[in-house]
């Protein structure tokens, strides 16, 4: 008897260590830590041209192939709208960036001033109670503003140089609205400056580096919470490189500065460094001559990792001029000028995911996608504020995904990318998210105490998407429904060109703690 009752002790005491360890087949215990990105590392852009109303990309159907109708004249977006204020919140905590081409060339008015025109040097007017707007909506939604400002003809002085009156007017502007500037580039996508209105003929980085010392100096004395990111180039490690050796007499290269040539002039000037990233362009600048993006290629190896070849870029510039300092990446989308038709689709699900994943490996802090809610690349449909695919993998990306990073561990299939974090809000657990690129359903042995959000849509083009069979929505309360986990027992299948988030609690993985 008392060897029965031996044996049986022993028996649950073995069973009680194994219990305390987690019971998966994937190692989740033994990932390493890769490090930490920030918590407002899923960000988006609300374009300048968005808040002040005016010509931006034109949905297809209503122009798009030449550049004379590739644009539409649009309202201002409503940033008091309950329904888009709760469909942002829930992406919080975030970064709200502010900027875009057509920032180079915004005037804000002055207190009293009211004006039916731009005045010379500009083409867009900011309102007062706009930009009120902007500070108001990112207080509610728990997105700091990043921005940048108006470098055209109308804010240079008569010795051609920038002068630094409206970025002042939007910086008091922004506390007297009960705010502050999280963030700030000097002007957007400085290597294209033919891009702003009335730049001085011949604007070279010699110019830029003698104006962004005198940004620079001006903001740690105006607004010195504000960090100063950039230069925040645009492509240069593919589209421009690409479009260079194709069209080397493209009108785009009328004036091309290079960001390294930036850099160098005031290294050591930035608290992050900052640039743009499309794969491609859409058919709306197909006149490019440079391609478009390929429906046909969205889920294969080289498209997905595409965003590797500007991080390697813009990231060894950092480490040659501004070594140790954060990395940004203040603008994506799936493609330039607007995004391809199906860049609203679970289709491109896959891509924003991927980059998401990559980048927190490679150490980029932030990931700002382009846009909020304007244009077929934008997280949500502006006339019916409809979330699409984009945004429901950015909300299950945000509960899962926690701030520390880790290696992946072993993938059951080329076909399937799985990319591991701390999981969010929970010592010791860890966050998967992986992506089933093939059609094949594949088995992840994941143990008896995980949950799992699987998105599905079918066709792969489709704006409606499935997380675990349901239709998530938001209700009339502002709050999301339909995305409740599911308890996984034992192995769990991932059906083929699926995405699945899977939270592992006790996962004891001595990096989460």
């Amino acid at each position: 008897m008392r060897t029965h009752l031996i044996a049986t002790a022993a028996m649950a005491l073995a069973l009680s260590a194994c219990s305390s360890k987690p019971t998966d087949g994937l190692g989740l215990s033994d990932l390493a830590k890769l490090g930490e990105v920030d918590e407002r590392y899923q960000a988006y852009n609300v374009e300048m041209v968005e808040v002040t109303g005016g010509r931006f990309w034109a949905p297809y159907g209503s122009g798009g192939t030449t550049p004379s109708d590739m644009y539409r004249e649009r309202p201002p977006l409503d940033l008091t709208d309950p329904r888009l204020i709760a469909l942002a919140r829930n992406l919080g905590p975030s970064l709200m960036r502010v900027s875009g081409t057509w920032s180079n060339n915004t005037y804000l008015e002055a207190e009293g001033e009211k004006l039916t025109a731009p005045p010379e040097g500009y083409k867009q007017v900011l309102t007062r109670q706009q930009w009120r707007n902007v500070v108001a909506f990112s207080k509610a939604v728990n997105a700091p503003i990043v921005t940048s400002f108006a470098v055209s003809g109308g804010t240079r002085g008569v010795d051609g140089v920038w002068k630094t009156d409206q970025a002042q007017r939007v910086v008091d502007l922004t506390k007297e609205a009960g705010g502050s500037l999280y963030a700030a580039e000097f002007f957007n996508e400085p290597n294209i400056p033919a891009a702003a209105l009335g730049m001085p003929k011949g604007y070279d980085a010699e110019n830029y580096a003698k104006e962004f010392r005198i940004f620079r100096d001006w903001a740690r004395k105006a607004a010195p919470e504000m960090k100063i990111i950039g230069p925040g180039g645009a492509g240069e490690g593919t589209l421009f490189e690409e479009l260079h050796k194709i069209a080397p007499n493209n009108p785009l290269f009328a004036g091309h500065v290079s960001s390294e040539d930036m850099m160098k002039r005031n290294p050591g000037s930035l608290d992050a460094v900052s640039y743009h990233f499309y794969g491609s362009v859409s058919q709306r600048c197909a006149a490019m001559g440079l391609g478009t993006a390929v429906k046909a290629d969205a889920l294969n190896p080289d498209w997905l990792d595409r965003t590797l070849l500007d991080f390697n870029f813009y990231g060894a510039l950092r480490d040659k001029y501004e070594k140790g300092k954060p990395l940004w990446n203040t603008e994506t989308a799936q493609a330039a000028c607007g995004g391809s038709p199906w860049a609203s689709t679970f289709l491109d699900s896959f891509r924003y995911l991927n980059q998401n994943g990559l980048l927190a490996q490679k150490g980029v802090q932030v990931v700002m996608h382009n846009t909020l809610a304007t244009s077929d690349y934008a997280l949500i449909e502006r006339d019916t504020m409809t979330p699409r695919p984009n945004y429901w993998a950015a909300v299950l990306w945000k509960r899962t995904m926690g701030k520390t990073v880790l290696s992946s561990p072993k993938s059951p299939s080329p076909d399937v990318r799985i990319y591991a974090h701390c999981l969010a809000g929970q010592k010791g657990g860890v966050g998967l998210t992986v992506l089933n690129t093939g059609t094949t359903p594949r088995s992840l042995p994941v143990g008896q105490n995980a949950h799992r959000w699987v998105m599905t849509g079918q066709p792969l083009d489709t704006k409606a998407v499935l997380v675990n069979g349901k239709p998530p929505a938001l209700s009339d309360k502002g709050e999301l429904t339909g995305l409740e986990g599911v308890m996984v027992t034992g192995a769990l299948s991932i059906p083929g060109q699926s995405i699945a988030f899977i939270a592992v609690k006790d996962a004891n993985n001595s990096a989460c703690r």
